[in-house]
Parts: structure tokens; sequence; C-alpha cells
């Protein structure tokens, strides 16, 4: 890449370029048109939630996608590292939601190569909000995508989490937050669930039993599937980077909480 590109329009910002070069391949920059009646159906991505506890953030997701009332996917990824210090869930219309992460991986890497640092937690949100922005007309179309970003502030040593609305706004929530159809009943469950200082393995339990609680109330929500060993999503962010939970660890922690629930299946302390 020349210097005179890199040092031209969008300077460091990887979408600021393609917005200069090649705007059609941004998401959101289809032409304008309004669909079909009622809509058309696709694969979306529901839930996810997020909590921090006491040396970062840990991030989780059910697997399944659904359209309209038919399951889509079992298996479906919906947590993803956006770079070495955070994470993003993704909920709503899955095809754009997974072309927007991509995009702000990109993004973070060509920040990092042009200006040899990492983009700081908060210059990370901004741009996943001005992502969200450019998807607007998409949103108004039915194609809307609600990412959850959540770090490690290398300069304040903490984990901080992220949401956001249609338009781009951008909130910082304070302790828990999730996104999707079943997230009112995940964000209960988190209510009750959270405190303060929660240890990694306990926040992971946590994740996946506010998890648990969304896909029993909501059915566009899947529970842990031990037929298939369809196991959520689980990522961990620290002072150590990004981590995802093995599988192994996190089939352990869904037959106990199965166990404990055997009895009690509204999970009563």
């Amino acid at each position: 890449m020349s210097r005179e590109l890199v040092h031209g329009p969008g300077g460091s910002s990887f979408t600021e370029l393609l917005r200069a070069q090649a705007p059609h391949l941004l998401p959101g920059a289809a032409p304008g048109e309004p669909g079909p009646p009622g809509g058309v159906d696709l694969p979306h991505g529901t839930t996810i939630v997020a909590l921090t506890c006491a040396d970062g953030v840990v991030m989780a997701g059910d697997r399944r996608a659904t359209m309209g009332n038919v399951i889509a996917n079992r298996d479906m990824e919906k947590v993803f590292a956006a770079d070495d210090y955070s994470v993003v869930g993704i909920a709503g219309t899955a095809g754009i939601a997974v072309e927007l992460v991509r995009l702000l991986q990109v993004e973070l890497e060509h920040y990092e190569k042009i200006e040899g640092t990492l983009l700081s937690l908060e210059g990370k949100a901004n741009r996943l909000s001005a992502m969200i922005r450019g998807n607007l007309g998409n949103a108004f179309r039915g194609l809307s995508v609600l990412p959850v970003l959540a770090g490690f502030d290398l300069t304040g040593g903490t984990g901080r989490l992220f949401s956001y609305d249609l338009a781009g706004g951008c909130y910082e929530e304070s302790a828990h937050h999730s996104i999707g159809s079943g997230a009112f009943f995940a964000r209960g469950a988190l209510k009750k669930l959270w405190r303060p200082a929660l240890a990694q393995e306990e926040a992971v339990r946590t994740a996946v039993e506010a998890l648990y609680d969304a896909a029993d109330d909501d059915s566009g929500t899947g529970g842990p599937d031990l037929g298939r060993q369809i196991w959520p999503t689980c990522a961990v962010v620290s002072a150590d980077g990004t981590r995802f939970v093995d599988a192994g660890t996190l089939e352990q922690v869904v037959t106990d909480l199965v166990a404990a629930r055997r009895d009690n299946p509204g999970g009563a302390r």
C-alpha cells in the first residue's frame, strides 16, 4: 500500500479508506430499496450475555439461529475476538452482523499496523458505533444488527462493557448486559447471580446459567444440547488477553448446572 494511500482519506481507519475507495463494499451500502411487504426471513442470532469479573470480562452466547419460527442453525458462533483484548457478540441479522464483525477486526488490525499501537478500548467502541450507524438504512428495512462489545482496558486495568442502539449510540454498562430475543430473561438472571469481583470460573458459570434461563423462556435461544454436545461459546478477556473457554470445561459447567436444576428447574436459591 502506498504512503499516499495510507495517509489519504481515512488515515489509520480502514473503514474510512474503504468508504473513499470502494464504498459499495461497506455493510449497509446496498441500494436503499424497500423490501417486499412483510419483509424477508433471514437467519437471526440470539442471545448474548456479558459481565465483568474480578480481572476482566466474560461474554457468552447461545448457538441457535432462527429464521421465523424455524431453527436455521444449531451451532452458530456469535462471539468473536475483535483483537487481543476485546470481544464482540452479535444479535440480529446474522449475515450482516458477521460481516460487521469482520470489518471491525480488519479495522483494528489496520489501525495497529499504521499507528504501531493498539487502539484504546473506547476507540474500539466508537469505531463499532460508526459501523452500526452506517447500517441504519438496512435497519429500517428490517435488517438490523445490535452487537455488544467487551474488553480489557489496558489503561485503567479493568474490564468494560459497551452496548449500542440501532442509530449507533454507544453506552457503557457498569456490571452486566445482554442482547437478543432472550435478553429480557437473561438480564433478570444476571441481576440475581452477578456480584462484584466474581472469579473467572464463577463468571463463566453465571453467564452459562443466564443463557440457560433465557432458553427456558425464549424459543429463539438455544439451551445447552447434551445430545449433540453443543455448548455456548464463552470468551474471557483479561490482562493476559482474550481466550475462549474450551469445550471440556463448558461441558462440565453445563453438566453440573443441569444436575443442579434437576429437581429445581427454576434455579431457586
